[in-house]
């Protein structure tokens, strides 16, 4: 009996697989991956989202005709969005600290691995003396050479295994950052407040028929499209709601500025950069800017970090 799951924490996973009973074939061919850290097949990106009701089925068909019996639990209802993110930044902590560990481990064994290597070097003759060809210490000299030669490999293999967990490591303590940066922060607002708008315009759109072409929707058919549509426009206005409030804490608190055209006019200048640049145009979401070129530059007000008036 396998048992296909669904969480919106968990994600997607199958329980009740074992080794060369077959599935891991069938579940790769449906871009399934096993996780190491879980012990369990998962569909990837399936955490945080709701059940990928196509992936599923399309695996529980092939397992099914393999000869596999095949249940499915899929729970449809999600965390708000603030739960998806403490969730997120906790799972990142404990990447991190694992990586930290991790590092720690391998430069012990990169320093290791050096001293081995130079006990290996102290037990060539000194001076580089080389080796003296059919005479009786030729075997040994050899013998020592070939270590010594092995542990030096062996020492900058560990070495470079180490700086790369290292490089990780510290890629990896900048990721909630990264995420949580002001003009991040705005730009998924945008993007956000543009997939709500584009889910309600779907509501009202035009209706294909294959045979008439496009023609106004009935109203039937908006309220079913309203209706399948709802959930996902809930969890957009959850996350909308979300950021927002990440948004204007960082403006609270200094670390995001508010600039928009109601602020900035044409003949201001702005810092975006470290660079001093002059207004030309202020647009809806962007200003365009003097690049002292034949061209003018566009850029986010989120990216504005200060601005000086005309004439200021």
């Amino acid at each position: 009996m396998l048992t296909i799951t669904h969480t919106h924490e968990a994600g997607t996973l199958i329980e009740g697989t074992s080794r060369g009973d077959g599935t891991a074939d069938i579940l790769k061919a449906n871009r399934w991956r096993w996780g190491r850290s879980i012990s369990a097949w998962y569909v990837p990106n399936s955490r945080d989202h709701r059940p990928n009701h196509p992936t599923i089925r399309r695996t529980a068909d092939a397992l099914t005709a393999a000869g596999f019996e095949v249940t499915t639990e899929l729970d449809e209802s999600v965390r708000s969005t603030a739960e998806v993110e403490a969730g997120k930044i906790a799972r990142q902590a404990d990447r991190v600290a694992a990586l930290e560990q991790k590092v720690d481990r391998k430069q012990a064994a990169a320093d290791a691995a050096w001293q081995r290597h130079e006990a290996d070097a102290a037990r060539l003759p000194e001076g580089g003396e080389p080796v003296k060809i059919g005479h009786h210490s030729e075997p040994r000299h050899r013998r020592a050479l070939d270590r010594a030669h092995a542990s030096m490999g062996a020492s900058v293999q560990a070495d470079h295994d180490a700086n790369e967990v290292a490089r990780r490591a510290d890629e990896a303590s900048h990721t909630t950052g990264a995420r949580y940066s002001v003009v991040t922060v705005a730009n998924r607002i945008q993007k956000l407040g543009a997939d709500i708008r584009r889910a309600e315009r779907s509501i009202e759109a035009d209706y294909y028929h294959p045979e008439r072409g496009y023609e106004p929707a009935t109203q039937e058919r908006k309220d079913a499209r309203a209706v399948a549509i709802a959930p996902r426009l809930t969890e957009l206005r959850d996350q909308l709601t979300y950021w927002e409030s990440v948004r204007a804490e960082q403006i609270a608190d200094g670390t995001a500025t508010n600039y928009s055209r109601d602020t900035i006019k044409p003949g201001d200048t702005v810092k975006v950069g470290g660079y001093w640049y002059r207004v030309v145009r202020a647009n809806a979401k962007t200003v365009s800017v003097d690049t002292g070129h034949s061209w003018t530059q566009t850029t986010p007000y989120a990216k504005i970090t200060a601005h000086r008036p005309a004439g200021g």
